[in-house]
């Protein structure tokens, strides 16, 4: 399996492996369609209504220094364990193989092994993965391959699979779907810098090959993601609509390309310090595999320029001695928090001009960090310098202690302040914990008491 090339390919435009281009990460973007019908063969039924639960995950990791955010999914049967980055610029989820393998760097226990569930060309679930057009006519019984590249060149080639993903529902019901996603066998890096320590991607983006399109295909999800990160660490992920409040986000139409599942809006204008920069137009794509923010060249420059104005005469140094990121500045002795810098920087909004009165605020603590050497660094790349032309990628710094809400059925995407690092309870009046439903099931859970989806 790991010696053959792909039959056939997802052709994906990502940026997710940006994270080893520099010591800066960046996320991802993708394509995919349809998933096959799915029946139930029920032992503990879910709830009556068809859209009538959600799942959550916790999420661990920072934007610095960590530079990514992941969850631990449960696969198989008996299931394992994988840390997976989240990344809602791709689709398609994918972990490392157990198979003649190149690039990956897991030990063997923590790869995952296919088990007689290959899927093949005749799988309505292969077709549904590739652009239309691009999938010719094979032997049924061949393997359906991808191929995942990404903007640095990096890329992850492998085989489609099927197993059980082990779940804990909000309604109480644990389910174990049988869901498609990549066994990665040949992984390619590029940049000066180790991959990350993760098995494999997770991808959120709004085509149909993501985990939350499939759920919701089998009547279990709405077709709603979001997440919460934590300008500390952790946080958590959900797929439905049970956390999403009621009022208080503000909503932005996202545009729908076809080809590139990814969440893109615009356009929009840049306000610093609440004036108009005069850079307009903007394209931005909101992307949780990105840890950093990037701006095309215009906006970049127009910020660089009017952060170095406003911190004329204030006591700051430029610091390239820092690698940490491109532009650091240092003070008269080290900072220990953006919080010691923040009265010295304005805001950055992004105003979307075919939206009425929707504006993403940036404040301090959106894009800058502090790094180990307690000097001040802007969290804002020259993403055309990077090979992303005009887009606009708003990263993990710009979404932190924010509610982030992908909502794929009414195609727009919404925020709202939040204490991500604070997990939500499973049942807003009984007031019980997080770690009682929310949790994914556990070994000893599995198989006893599960609801297994099979394809038709």
């Amino acid at each position: 399996m790991g010696e053959r090339g792909p039959t056939t390919m997802i052709a994906l435009t990502a940026f997710f492996f940006l994270r080893m281009l520099a010591t800066f990460p960046a996320g991802s973007f993708s394509d995919s369609n349809q998933h096959p019908q799915s029946k139930t063969k029920s032992v503990h039924p879910a709830s009556p209504n068809r859209f009538g639960s959600s799942v959550i995950f916790p999420v661990q990791g920072n934007v610095y220094p960590l530079g990514y955010y992941f969850v631990t999914l449960k696969i198989g049967h008996p299931p394992k364990q994988y840390d997976l980055d989240i990344d809602s610029g791709s689709d398609l989820t994918w972990v490392q193989c157990d198979a003649p393998c190149t690039g990956c760097t897991k030990p063997r226990n923590r790869l995952y092994k296919p088990n007689n569930n290959i899927v093949t060309y005749a799988d309505p679930v292969c077709a549904a993965m590739h652009y239309p057009g691009n999938h010719k006519a094979k032997d049924p019984n061949e393997q359906c391959d991808y191929v995942v590249t990404y903007a640095d060149h990096g890329s992850s080639l492998g085989v489609l699979v099927k197993d059980y993903f082990p779940l804990r529902f909000t309604n109480g019901s644990i389910i174990g779907p049988r869901l498609a996603f990549g066994c990665g066998y040949d992984q390619k890096y590029s940049g000066p810098h180790s991959p990350p320590s993760t098995a494999g991607v997770l991808g959120l983006g709004n085509g149909k090959a993501s985990i939350v399109s499939q759920l919701h295909t089998m009547g279990l999800t709405r077709d709603v993601v979001g997440h919460c990160l934590g300008g500390r660490q952790g946080g958590f992920l959900f797929f439905g609509d049970d956390l999403v409040p009621s009022s208080g986000i503000i909503w932005l139409p996202t545009s729908h390309n076809s080809l590139e599942y990814h969440y893109t809006s615009g356009p929009a204008e840049l306000l610093f310090g609440g004036k108009s920069t005069g850079v307009n137009g903007l394209l931005i794509v909101f992307d949780s595999g990105s840890s950093y923010t990037y701006f095309n060249s215009q906006a970049y420059r127009a910020t660089v320029s009017l952060l170095t104005k406003e911190l004329n005469g204030k006591p700051f140094k430029d610091a390239p001695e820092d690698q940490s990121l491109p532009i650091c500045w240092k003070g008269t002795k080290p900072f220990k928090s953006v919080g010691d810098v923040k009265n010295y920087f304005k805001p950055l909004i992004l105003s979307f001009t075919h939206a009425k009165n929707v504006q993403l605020h940036l404040a301090p603590e959106a894009y800058l960090i502090v790094t180990k050497q307690g000097n001040v660094c802007l969290g804002i790349l020259n993403g055309t310098e990077v090979g992303l032309k005009n887009l606009n990628i708003i990263g993990d710094i710009s979404l932190q202690d924010k509610m982030v809400i992908y909502d794929n059925e009414k195609q727009q995407i919404g925020w709202t302040p939040a204490n991500c690092e604070r997990l939500p309870s499973a049942d807003r009046d009984s007031g019980e914990g997080f770690s009682h439903h929310y949790a994914l099931i556990t070994p000893e859970d599995y198989p006893a008491t599960y609801v297994s989806w099979e394809d038709q």
